[in-house]
């Protein structure tokens, strides 16, 4: 459980960051995302870290029971699984942001997701009882 803590204080605060970041930035927002996809070294260098920090999550936090600290464990395997897709399938990344970046709702999208997600793991992390 203080491995669940601990990941919940760190993840969430980053998330809600993240998602203010999405909302308040949205011109800005789209501009880097246009520039990573443009970036064959951004979207490696990307991969590396997403499946580091995967890594890590997994090895050290591969919980399935269902209590919150199950949404940690299930960020580690889509963190993994994108660093993978990054490092290994970069075009299709590419392909997939090309598609995200036709539409206008993915940024509010995300943006409330990292918001409703970092507000949830810190609620726990900080102020929750333990599970």
């Amino acid at each position: 459980m203080e491995t669940s803590i601990f990941l919940a204080r760190l993840l969430g605060p980053a998330f809600i960051v993240v998602g203010a970041g999405l909302l308040v930035n949205r011109d800005n927002s789209r501009a880097l995302a246009r520039e990573f996809l443009d970036s064959p070294a951004l979207i490696y260098l990307a991969g590396l870290i997403a499946l580091a920090l995967g890594l890590a999550i997994v090895l050290t936090h591969n919980v399935w029971e269902f209590r919150w600290p199950v949404i940690v464990t299930l960020f580690g395997w889509v963190s993994l699984v994108a660093g993978i897709l990054r490092v290994v399938f970069p075009q299709v990344v590419t392909r997939m942001g090309e598609k995200m970046l036709a539409g206008d709702n993915w940024l509010p999208v995300s943006a409330i997701l990292y918001l409703v997600l970092g507000a949830w793991l810190s609620f726990a992390g900080y102020f929750g009882t333990g599970a």
